[in-house]
Formats: structure tokens, sequence, C-alpha cells
């Protein structure tokens, strides 16, 4: 391959790794169905119907995620800056914390 071929190749690689949804991302973990939902105490065919989810609640995705040894992040970009989401668990826990100190 020529160096520009390369540099293509290698650019749509990280674009791919940028952005899967949910099967995409299974499969590049090597995770079937079963395993994952094996993982997560339910059946296969939840999880079947969980890739094709358009909407979900933010704790089941953070489930699915964690099931294949992952970590959910949530990031709120403006043009200017971008923010980390913290859940609000770990709301109530720092609240928690700061008035037990």
């Amino acid at each position: 391959m020529s160096p520009e071929s390369r540099e293509r190749a290698r650019e749509k690689a990280v674009a791919l790794r940028a952005e899967m949804d949910l099967a995409e991302l299974r499969n590049a973990m090597q995770l079937s169905q079963e395993e994952l939902a094996s993982s997560l105490c339910i059946g296969q065919a939840s999880v079947a119907k969980m890739e094709k989810r358009t909407d979900m609640y933010v704790s089941t995705l953070r489930r699915f995620i964690e099931a294949m040894g992952g970590e959910l992040d949530i990031v709120a970009r403006f043009p200017d800056h971008s923010i980390h989401i913290k859940t609000f668990s770990q709301i109530r826990e720092d609240s928690s914390e700061k008035s037990s100190a």
C-alpha cells in the first residue's frame, strides 16, 4: 500500500473505533449476546432488544457497558468547554461526604 493509502486506512480505523452502536461494540469486545446476557443475568433475547433500542435509561446503558468491562462517561460539549456529567448517585455521595466532614 502507498503511504497515502495507509494513512487513509489508519484514519478510517480511528473513525470506526470512535463511533459504534452497542452491537458493534459488543462484537469488537469479542462477546456473544449469550455471554453478555449471562453477565447481566438476563436472557439473550433481552440483549438483542437492548442493542436495537433507540432510547434507554442511563442506568441500563451503564450496566450494559460495565458488563463488557467498560465505564460509561457522559460529557456535555459546548462550543467553549466540556463538562463531565455526574450520576445522581455520585452527587448524593459527594453531598453526604461534605456534610459529614
